[in-house]
């Protein structure tokens, strides 16, 4: 056995052993979700109930609480603020990586160092601003700020730069202008790090808590994250229950990774090509 195979097989043990690790809460959700309450807690864990228990999952999506309404809140949240995020950070890293003007680099170093502002600082000043036009308490208040994001931009800009510059001055000598370049060429050439940012974004709006707790006051306007705060009850948890509807929400993101898995790998590499 060669040292080279030997280090091989070392490493792939190494990365089961932590796949391992990191599946075995959601296995643990997923089997608690079916259990009594009283297995919840077992020790040595029963993985495969006794008697599994349907009653938690009819739960979620029946009665006053409902998850199809926090479903389709956190759907349109997730799927607007994605939209707008994918076309806006395009425009925006198209104009940073192939259109020269005065202080450009500048202002994407300035831009890029926004990103080290905790979100959290920003609640307050966006409590406000919010409350003052008019959005608090409603969807817009999550919707708006979520369709910038300085990542997008920068994760996009990078994919850009790796374009050859001699496809785009061909186009200008043909007579295309900037808006026909990003449009026809640049952008069909952009799939697998449009698809990258897509799942990326929507996850992160998928699974936006904090910002919808903030932000979010009627019931009505819960999202999915919100949601599960009906299972803590006055004087107890409903873990089955929460498990049920924990296991019911991450359902959209692995639809959303199995479909455009592909794409993550393709679109990370290709926006490392530069720096």
């Amino acid at each position: 056995m060669t040292k080279a195979l030997y280090t091989k097989i070392i490493v792939t043990f190494i990365m089961l052993f932590f796949s391992v690790v990191m599946i075995v809460p959601f296995l643990w959700m997923i089997s608690t979700s079916f259990k009594m309450p009283a297995e919840v807690f077992q020790y040595p864990i029963k993985w495969i109930p006794a008697q599994f228990m349907w009653d938690h999952h009819v739960k979620v999506w029946t009665g006053a609480n409902s998850f199809g309404h926090y479903y389709l809140n956190s759907l349109k949240v997730a799927l607007i603020s994605t939209v707008g995020a994918v076309l806006l950070s395009a425009l925006a890293a198209y104009g940073f990586a192939r259109i020269e003007f005065k202080g450009r680099n500048a202002m994407f170093m300035i831009y890029l160092s926004m990103m080290m502002v905790p979100p959290q600082v920003l609640f307050v000043p966006k409590f406000i601003m919010f409350d003052w036009v008019g959005i608090y308490n409603t969807h817009w208040a999550l919707i708006l700020p979520g369709v910038f994001t300085i990542f997008g931009v920068f994760m996009m800009r990078q994919f850009f730069l790796s374009v050859p510059h001699e496809i785009s001055e061909a186009a200008f000598i043909d007579g295309a202008g900037h808006f026909r370049i990003f449009s026809r060429i640049i952008l069909p050439m952009a799939k697998p790090s449009l698809a990258t940012l897509v799942i990326i974004d929507f996850s992160w709006h998928w699974n936006d808590y904090e910002n919808a707790l903030v932000f979010l006051i009627d019931q009505d306007l819960y999202t999915v994250p919100l949601g599960l705060q009906n299972f803590i009850l006055e004087n107890t948890v409903d873990y089955n229950g929460m498990m049920a509807a924990a296991t019911a929400g991450i359902i959209p993101m692995i639809l959303v990774f199995l479909i455009g898995q592909k794409y993550i790998i393709q679109g990370v590499a290709s926006s490392a090509v530069k720096g």
